[in-house]
């Protein structure tokens, strides 16, 4: 399983409130929905806050940041997947769990597992009959809100 210890933390605006992207070994490896204690910026998060600033503006489609996110080795293959879904595109829990020959309960485990939410796209994978839940600080309503940014759900527009 990776697990990783923060080297360095910045805070970052976000239209939901103050983030905190944190790097070490020269990769982010997590988001967190609130602002950090202490702030330290490095080239990487720098470039990090930069390109969250650039998707919430809807002038950024893809990152391009090198990522280390935690978890065991069915974890790290559902990030893979959800990495591959394209901004403003969709997909189910039961569509990945067939790619990686799983279930969708332990992919819907393993996104509300993912520690660099946003930048892997956990938002844009939904239930078979609905949005799902989401994890991250606002829980669906914020799930609904990427979706709105990308414009990727249209019948919530």
């Amino acid at each position: 399983m990776v697990q990783h210890s923060a080297a360095a933390t910045l805070a970052v605006a976000s239209p939901f409130g103050p983030l905190s992207v944190c790097e070490a070994g020269g990769a982010i490896v997590k988001i967190n929905w609130r602002a950090p204690e202490r702030s330290q910026e490095t080239t990487i998060l720098r470039r990090a806050a930069e390109q969250l600033a650039a998707y919430f503006a809807r002038e950024l489609r893809d990152f391009d940041l090198p990522l280390m996110p935690t978890g065991d080795e069915f974890q790290q293959s559902v990030c893979q997947a959800m990495l591959a879904i394209p901004y403003g595109a969709t997909t189910t829990y039961g569509e990945i769990a067939t790619q990686l020959d799983s279930y969708g309960q332990p992919v819907g485990n393993a996104c509300g597992a993912n520690s660099i939410p946003i930048i892997i796209p956990c938002h844009r994978v939904l239930a078979a009959n609905g949005l799902g839940g989401y994890s991250g600080e606002g829980g669906v309503e914020r799930k609904i809100e990427l979706l709105k940014l990308e414009g990727g759900f249209p019948y919530l527009l």
